[in-house]
């Protein structure tokens, strides 16, 4: 049997060797701008990192008397120091600290802080002006504005090779982001905002940036189908996502995946289960499928823990589908000691199974040391290199916001198996 999940410390606790993505997110977050991570919790209005975790699955409520408080809050958050990492609570008057007019995204506790950190922040401004609404606009996935709706494929999947080519097949999209632009919703968001309303081609531009990221999930799927020379239309198929956590499944639908049909319309079934210690409740947390159910249709399902103990629980009783394809969104590996070792017997199962696997990662660097663990345990590592349907939206180091952004699957790992050595003749 596998061993029991590690239950989240009883108080806010960040460390280096957690299994939890999240709390080493705020270990992280401490590491470089001291008492970040409790800024955060007490503006979710939070205690500790207990009730963090509740709250993500559903045994807690993150409660707000109107969205202007939400959006204040949010942006509270950011408000630190971007030259030497003091909060408002360090200065002497917390009103000191301003925000830079141009991107509205950094702040600075004085002029000289800001003088000093501007041959470093103008190289990253304008991005940074981009993430600012992204990170707004993005609200609007949650509220079911979007993504916005999407055509079936005119063209084969195997002719798509970017993102390009995936526009191409959808023609005009102004009479489906209208609607979007002029909806009750981004006129409360830019009321309750704090900050004036972008310009309408500013907004046009955001909503795809945003919508970008959502698509890219089921399309970096679809690139991992088509990697492994998988048919669709021959058998139905069942995907694993593993290490799935909020980004997949806070606010999930069982409709997200449903690109995939327009990717490969007529298919015999797909079932994506999303499995992962970070699982968040919702309607995709329900059991996976024995055997597939309609054909033409996306099934989501999921399980909450770690893979391996999926495996042993679930799909060795008989009671999910052994996978075709296992994919992974920024596994984050090797980020620290726990992580890599909530990730080890996983990836282990996964080459000594020999099934098809593709992760993605934020940024080349990421690419690279995930390449060494790979290779270090013997996978047999197939193809790397950019994603043609990374997410558009630029993504900042909260506590370092002026570093090159990142983006959401912008590279990938295809591997499969062990690598074969050849063996020395006696």
């Amino acid at each position: 049997m596998a061993k029991p999940l590690p239950a989240p410390p009883d108080t806010f606790a960040p460390s280096s060797d957690s299994v939890y993505s999240d709390q080493f997110g705020f270990y992280t977050l401490d590491s470089k701008v001291p008492g970040l991570s409790q800024v955060i919790l007490d503006k979710l209005k939070m205690k500790d990192y207990k009730d963090y975790r509740a709250a993500l699955e559903g045994k807690g409520k993150v409660g707000f008397h109107s969205h202007k408080e939400m959006f204040q809050n949010m942006e509270d958050t950011f408000k630190f120091c971007a030259c030497c990492s003091k909060l408002p609570s360090s200065l002497p008057d917390p009103r000191a600290l301003k925000r830079c007019i141009k991107c509205l995204n950094v702040y600075y506790c004085t002029k000289e802080c800001q003088r000093k950190d501007w041959s470093l922040h103008k190289k990253f401004c304008s991005m940074l002006h981009k993430v600012s609404i992204d990170r707004l606009v993005e609200w609007l996935v949650h509220t079911g504005d979007l993504p916005f709706s999407t055509e079936v494929w005119s063209r084969p999947a195997k002719d798509i090779r970017c993102w390009d080519d995936w526009l191409s097949m959808q023609g005009d999209l102004t009479s489906r982001l209208e609607p979007v632009l002029s909806g009750k919703n981004m006129t409360d968001l830019w009321t309750n905002a704090c900050r004036p309303r972008p310009e309408e081609a500013e907004l046009r531009d955001s909503l795809w940036r945003v919508c970008s990221e959502f698509f890219s999930r089921a399309l970096s799927v679809g690139l991992g189908i088509k990697m492994s020379h998988l048919d669709p239309y021959s058998r139905p198929l069942t995907i694993h996502l593993v290490g799935a956590g909020h980004n997949e499944t806070l606010g999930a639908r069982t409709t997200d995946m449903d690109e995939l049909s327009r990717m490969f319309p007529g298919h015999q079934g797909l079932e994506v289960v999303m499995v992962g210690p970070e699982v968040v409740q919702g309607p995709i947390m329900r059991p996976p499928l024995r055997a597939f159910g309609p054909r033409g249709r996306v099934y989501i399902s999921a399980f909450k823990g770690l893979y391996h103990q999926f495996w042993e629980e679930v799909i060795e009783r008989g009671e999910a589908a052994k996978p075709d394809l296992v994919v992974g969104f920024h596994p984050g590996f090797h980020a620290s000691p726990g992580l890599g070792e909530g990730w080890l017997p996983t990836l282990l199962l996964l080459r000594d199974f020999n099934i098809p696997s593709i992760f993605t990662m934020y940024n080349n660097a990421e690419m690279e040391n995930s390449i060494q663990i790979l290779i270090e345990l013997e996978m047999d590592v197939k193809d790397t290199g950019p994603n043609p349907f990374s997410s558009q939206k630029p993504e900042q180091v909260q506590s370092r916001p002026n570093k090159p952004p990142s983006h959401c699957n912008a590279f990938y790992i295809y591997f499969q198996g062990a690598l074969e050595t050849q063996q020395e003749e006696e």
